[in-house]
């Protein structure tokens, strides 16, 4: 899969305060992919730094292979977490408006928008002023107009911020579908659990630098940090008392009943079957699973400097 966009070693600086310090991306073709990091880490910078809105002072951006042009600025779509609408104008006035800034003939923009606003079940505010839709609702128009154009890039900086959960996905489902007729989606966001349901690759960038890179999936994987669930039935006090030396005990929840259960950290991958072979010697096994890492425990543990 070719990258259609690759930042190479971006560094930019605003007087004494280094935003992006020797920052590497590559976002592959046809992927959603996630920037994430702490409010002041350096995501908005990588996203105006690519949308040329502010230059790097060190390294470069590549749009499909070649150093990025202000003509390609034309192939992405743009939402900035800092949105605005001229409140006083009509919504469907304004939204034709920016669309044929984005360089619709006015049929054509004409024939997407309402298509859109049919989509998004808001036919009826087309004649009606801005300054009269909820915020959920003048996020809606403005996330059309980014797309109208159909542009190669989508960027979308915070999305999901201002909507509630039903509208939330609703654009994450816009957003998968966006991907799956070709576009490559890139956005930044605090919300972990839309990192875990739509992108495929996330950068996780942590006081100006990039800590952490690559497929969600492959990185859950690798920093699952060998963490097991185990279920049994039997003496548990016996249990730990067998497992103390060979890994840590996290969590134990034992039931006169049913059936009890431990939380085990084992710090190397060659004592995994010794310590199967501990449990089943104690007790009666009935269950051992590992536990994979939400991202949001990856995105706190890295932050804090303990991947």
């Amino acid at each position: 899969m070719s990258n259609i966009i690759t930042a190479e070693h971006i560094t930019k600086r605003f007087s004494a305060h280094t935003a992006l310090d020797d920052v590497s991306v590559e976002i592959p073709r046809g992927s959603v992919y996630g920037l994430l990091g702490p409010n002041g880490a350096g995501k908005t910078t990588l996203i105006r730094t690519i949308n040329r809105i502010t230059l790097p002072d060190e390294g470069r951006i590549l749009f499909n292979g070649n150093p990025i042009t202000q003509q390609d600025i034309f192939r992405i779509g743009y939402l900035p977490e800092e949105r605005g609408l001229y409140r006083k104008m009509k919504v469907g006035e304004q939204a034709l408006f920016l669309a044929q800034l984005k360089g619709l003939k006015r049929y054509d923009a004409l024939v997407r928008l309402k298509e859109w606003f049919s989509r998004f079940g808001i036919e009826e505010w087309w004649n009606k002023k801005v300054e009269d839709l909820s915020k959920g609702m003048a996020q809606k128009v403005q996330f059309m107009v980014t797309v109208i154009h159909r542009p190669e890039l989508l960027i979308f900086d915070e999305p999901f911020s201002g909507f509630d959960p039903i509208n939330a996905n609703l654009l994450k489902e816009e957003i998968l579908r966006l991907r799956d007729e070709g576009a490559t989606v890139i956005f930044s966001t605090h919300n972990m659990s839309s990192v875990e349901e739509i992108c495929d690759h996330i950068t996780l960038i942590n006081k100006s630098k990039n800590i952490l890179s690559g497929k969600v999936d492959d990185i859950r994987r690798t920093h699952g940090g060998n963490t097991f669930s185990v279920q049994y039935k039997g003496e548990g006090k016996a249990l730990t008392e067998k497992l103390q030396h060979s890994c840590e005990i996290l969590e134990s929840e034992e039931s006169a009943i049913g059936f009890s259960s431990l939380k085990i950290h084992i710090e190397r991958d060659e004592d995994i079957r010794s310590v199967v072979a501990q449990i089943n010697d104690t007790v009666e096994m009935r269950q051992f699973t590992e536990i994979v890492p939400s991202m949001n425990d990856i995105f706190i543990r890295a932050v804090n400097g303990v991947l």
